[in-house]
């Protein structure tokens, strides 16, 4: 078996412990960053050999430099970026404050792109290496009272979408995950802001529904079995571009592309109307 060096940002919890464990069971080596690097001793204890553990902010570029190359040394190249690490953000959009919204992106958004910046290099004197982006359904979908953290996850589409296709001849793979409701604990750290009562019956339903589902019944996914499916496709390399996890997501994103096509072809006319005559 072929010893690969990963790198997942975001590893003391969630998505990206899982993907860390899946990684090691695989027997691959994995560099995992925090933003407190003392959330990942439980980790290195269990694998010190096979384990970089590293203190990232997202918020800071230069972090981002430092650990994305002290990875690169550590055994001659990062094989596998995982860009898991993000927040979310519970809020209407007229309830949108600056500080959150700016915080938002730059964790979700600008922090991934630095750090794929920070990797390619390497990987493109290599001939070889795989991105994934976790994005997630509302990166597809866009929902009242998450139209902020949805705008964030557009915006990683989009960089994924064009990047996939910059990098595919130069030997890298590049993948977006879409996951719906798992149970990696993110609810209970949205940045949140005051309410106002107008979207009580709109933004603040979905918010209600998040925060009160206590037995999971909005967060069905299993984030281990998502982790083992993603160390098995990088193995593969059969590794599809968009990648839809959990049969909610699934449902949830064709009911939308229907919905969509729907309504561009009601107005086809109109967009062929426009040209010279």
């Amino acid at each position: 078996m072929s010893i690969q060096t990963w790198f997942v940002t975001g590893a003391s919890s969630g998505f990206g412990a899982s993907i860390a464990n899946a990684a090691l069971r695989a027997g691959h080596h994995v560099a995992v960053t925090a933003r407190d690097g003392s959330r990942l001793n439980t980790l290195v204890e269990a694998h010190p050999d096979a384990v970089l553990p590293l203190s990232m902010d997202l918020t800071k570029p230069f972090e981002i430099q430092t650990a994305v190359a002290t990875a690169q040394k550590w055994r001659g190249g990062i094989d596998v970026l995982v860009n898991n690490a993000g927040i979310g953000y519970q809020a209407a959009i007229e309830e949108g404050e600056d500080h959150n919204i700016r915080q938002l992106f730059e964790t979700n958004f600008f922090g991934v792109a630095s750090a794929i910046r920070a990797a390619l290099p390497d990987m493109r004197a290599r001939k070889s290496g795989t991105i994934i982006n976790i994005s997630s359904l509302n990166g597809v979908v866009s929902m009242p009272g998450l139209g902020y953290y949805s705008a964030s996850k557009y915006a990683l589409e989009g960089l994924t979408d064009a990047l996939s296709q910059e990098v595919a001849p130069l030997g890298i793979k590049v993948m977006s995950v879409e996951p719906g409701g798992f149970r990696t604990g993110i609810a209970t750290r949205n940045l949140r802001s005051p309410k106002i009562d107008a979207y009580a019956q709109t933004a603040h339903r979905i918010m209600d529904l998040i925060n009160n589902d206590t037995n999971g019944v909005f967060a069905p996914g299993d984030p281990d079995r998502m982790a083992e499916i993603l160390v098995k496709l990088v193995k593969s390399g059969d590794m599809p571009q968009r990648l839809i996890m959990g049969a909610d997501s699934w449902t949830t994103i064709m009911a939308r592309l229907d919905t969509l096509r729907a309504d561009y072809e009601k107005w086809k006319d109109v967009a062929y109307s426009t040209y010279f005559s």
